[in-house]
């Protein structure tokens, strides 16, 4: 509980001075639950109710234990940008030092929507520390701008020694400028979006000769890479060193598929070695932070829409989490939270684990 304080206690309490239930227990409580597979403020309630003789040897719990509106007001009311800042005080904790790469993506959080409005449901801009396999920032993406919201998000990290990784939706001279001025390098993809950079970046590469090349075998398939990196300037992107190409295509029963091609700018040398690397790492925010939060955690269900509730509760998930995957034990994901909720001293030893 310390530890957690120590990272929380600045988080302003938005409830009137007369409140009966401390802030920093509510959080806890709620965060202990999410660990245990609830989903919703009645599944809070009903954890803290069924727990209440085990978070009375951690918690005071002078007034007993919160109700689901408690937890459901709380949520609704405390601001969620005091909150990210503290989630990623607390995440740096477990990163130190952060390097590697530094995945950026957005992600609609699909139940957060208002009646008539399933189109455009919430939209999250996530940050994924790779080599600490940690989610490590969140921003709403104002008006389902992501690209303001990838702006917003990186003003807010340092990012020293690490290279950061976006779609070729934020390959822009404002995205490039603001992960320079976080102290990171940038590996940005390259799309149609900027018809002259990549027109540049097709005719320096197809020229080069220093290549890596990479196969894997699994899956009932082979999957077959190949990478080059090439020097280049263009006055539109900042700091821009160089190009890359990453080739991969894949044989399955005999039968070849055509090649994907992608490109990449570039703000520091890599070797095509790494530059294989880094275009793969990027793909785990994908697979190792927003599957996992639909499938184990069920974000993608949560209907949580009114207020800032669904921000907040999108934290508290990824808080959950990076707690589940940093403890040592090796079993998977789900089957932790399970038995977090079956067996006490487990999570107990989950919660002593939050240093």
């Amino acid at each position: 509980m310390e530890g957690f304080s120590s990272c929380f206690s600045s988080v302003p309490d938005p409830r009137a001075p007369n409140t009966r239930h401390d802030l920093m227990e509510v959080l806890f409580i709620a965060l202990a639950a999410v660990m245990c597979g609830a989903e919703t403020c009645c599944d809070m309630a009903e954890f803290g109710a069924s727990k209440s003789r085990m978070l009375r040897e951690v918690l005071p719990l002078r007034h007993g234990v919160p109700s689901h509106d408690t937890f459901s007001r709380v949520f609704r009311l405390l601001d969620p940008k005091h909150f990210e800042t503290a989630f990623a005080r607390f995440a740096e904790a477990f990163a130190a030092p952060l390097q590697g790469v530094v995945a950026v993506d957005g992600k609609a959080l699909r139940g957060a929507y208002l009646r008539g409005r399933k189109a455009t449901p919430l939209h999250l801009v996530n940050v994924w520390a790779a080599e600490a396999r940690l989610a490590i920032g969140q921003r709403r993406a104002p008006g389902r701008n992501e690209v303001a919201g990838v702006l917003q998000v990186l003003a807010t990290l340092r990012l020293e020694g690490c290279i950061v990784t976006a779609d070729a939706l934020h390959c822009r001279a404002d995205t490039a400028a603001a992960i320079l001025a976080s102290g990171g390098d940038y590996a940005l993809a390259i799309k149609q979006n900027q018809p002259g950079l990549l027109a540049q970046a097709q005719q320096h590469t197809e020229r080069a000769a220093d290549a890596h090349a990479q196969s894997t075998v699994g899956h009932d398939r082979s999957e077959h890479r190949r990478s080059v990196v090439v020097p280049m300037s263009w006055p539109p992107m900042p700091g821009l060193v160089a190009v890359g190409r990453v080739q991969t295509w894949t044989e399955r029963s005999g039968v070849e598929q055509a090649p994907m091609v992608r490109y990449y700018a570039l703000s520091a040398w890599l070797t095509p070695a790494e530059m294989l690397g880094v275009s793969r790492q990027h793909w785990e925010i994908e697979n190792k932070l927003h599957w996992m939060l639909d499938v184990a955690l069920g974000e993608d269900r949560a209907r949580s829409r009114k207020d800032n509730a669904p921000d907040n509760l999108a934290i508290l998930r990824k808080l959950a989490l990076n707690i589940l995957r940093q403890h040592p034990d090796k079993t998977p994901i789900r089957r932790k939270i399970k038995r977090a909720g079956w067996d006490e001293e487990f999570l107990l030893q989950l919660l002593a684990h939050m240093r």
